[in-house]
Parts: C-alpha cells; sequence; structure tokens
C-alpha cells in the first residue's frame, strides 16, 4: 500500500504571489529529491486556502522528513495564516472500475 499526503493551509492576504513561489520551489525540490511530484490546489470558494497533494509515496519517512525539512528551507510559514496541516492516508493507487456494458 502506498502512503498519500494532503497539506492544506490558509495562505495571508497579500502574499500569493510569494507563497505559491516558495511552494512551487519546495515541490520541485521535493520531487528531485523523492520522486514523488506534488500537485498544488486552490479552493473554489475560498481562495486563501490551499492543498498540497503527494500520492504514492513509497518512502513515507524519509518523505515526511524531506517535506519538513524542504518547508523550512523555503520559508513556507511566513506566508500563512496558522500553520501547514499535514494528513496521510494509505491505500490502493489504482482505480478499480467494474461497469458492464450499457452502465453510464
Amino acid at each position: 500500500m502506498s502512503a498519500h499526503y494532503y497539506v492544506w493551509y490558509r495562505v495571508q492576504a497579500g502574499t500569493e504571489a510569494e507563497a505559491e513561489t516558495a511552494v512551487r520551489s519546495l515541490q520541485a525540490r521535493l520531487a528531485c529529491r523523492s520522486g514523488v511530484s506534488g500537485r498544488l490546489l486552490k479552493k473554489r470558494d475560498a481562495a486563501e486556502t490551499w492543498m498540497e497533494v503527494y500520492e504514492g509515496v513509497a518512502e513515507p519517512q524519509s518523505f515526511e522528513r524531506q517535506l519538513r525539512e524542504l518547508a523550512e528551507r523555503y520559508d513556507v510559514e511566513m506566508f500563512l495564516d496558522g500553520g501547514r496541516h499535514v494528513e496521510c492516508f494509505i491505500g490502493e493507487t489504482d482505480v478499480i472500475r467494474s461497469c458492464g456494458k450499457g452502465d453510464e
């Protein structure tokens, strides 16, 4: 089973551009180090709420350490209203589809 990480937080108004640069830099470096590419999402009805998504993490302990170190290195917290909330879920990465003929 793979580990999947969801990191959510609120960005301070007026710091969105700087925050995005910091987060995308963190994600690029993390992908190089861990082999896990992240996505950055912004909540539809609350643009200040962001989520980083990292799926299919094979080595959770190493990944968590690197994620923490890089968030500090790129000083991501300075752009936030509150802290980063890191959640980890485990499960399969494949989507199982079982649709019969005519199911839509």
